[in-house]
């Protein structure tokens, strides 16, 4: 799986698009009935509107990679700005397998996968997927086992993802500068 080279976009060129997968069906007394389709993890998909002002020699690089990309068909993996953090908090497990979280202002929602590093406790660390989301400090997931456990916690949610980008532009508004601007579209691959 290829990466994205380590250039970063410009901020003043970043937009984020968002469009849940949702089915909707009317009924006859005037109201509707909502359902997410498909897998929860793959709801919304996420697409990002980049522009990079970089050097001519990064632009290459940057082309080089997107038609390499275009060329075997394949995703990509890549990391969009502050769409990832690590954040400390507390964690709490009465006699089950629901671990349940406080860290202030989390900003996490249902489905997203995080990695855990229990600090403090005996509980096991790892990948898991938020289960529920009480409140914007309180988030629960699932342990492996049931257990009675406490202590501090860091959670991390990447951010990174796997991309595809079907189009690109680029100009060069003066000499040994370029301006590409990209949409990167998030596909759910293995």
């Amino acid at each position: 799986m290829a990466t994205f080279p380590s250039i970063q976009p410009t901020y003043s060129g970043f937009r984020k698009t968002s469009s849940p997968k949702v089915r909707t069906t009317a009924l006859g007394d005037g109201y509707q009935f909502r359902a997410l389709f498909g897998l929860p993890l793959t709801q919304d998909p996420k697409v990002y509107d980049l522009t990079f002002v970089v050097s001519e020699e990064q632009s290459d690089i940057i082309e080089a990679f997107l038609r390499s990309r275009v060329n075997d068909q394949a995703s990509f993996d890549f990391t969009p700005p502050a769409e990832g953090f690590t954040k400390t908090g507390t964690y709490s497990q009465s006699s089950s397998a629901t671990v349940t979280i406080t860290i202030s202002n989390h900003g996490l929602a249902i489905g997203d996968v995080v990695t855990i590093d229990y600090t403090s406790g005996s509980a096991v660390d790892g990948s898991f997927v938020v289960a529920t989301t009480a409140d914007d400090n309180t988030f629960t997931v699932t342990a492996k086992a049931s257990a009675t456990n406490s202590g501090n916690v860091s959670v991390t949610l990447s951010g990174a993802g796997k991309f595809i980008c079907k189009t690109w532009s680029k100009q060069i508004p003066y000499n040994n500068r370029s301006i590409i601007t990209t949409t990167f579209e998030e596909v759910f691959e293995p």
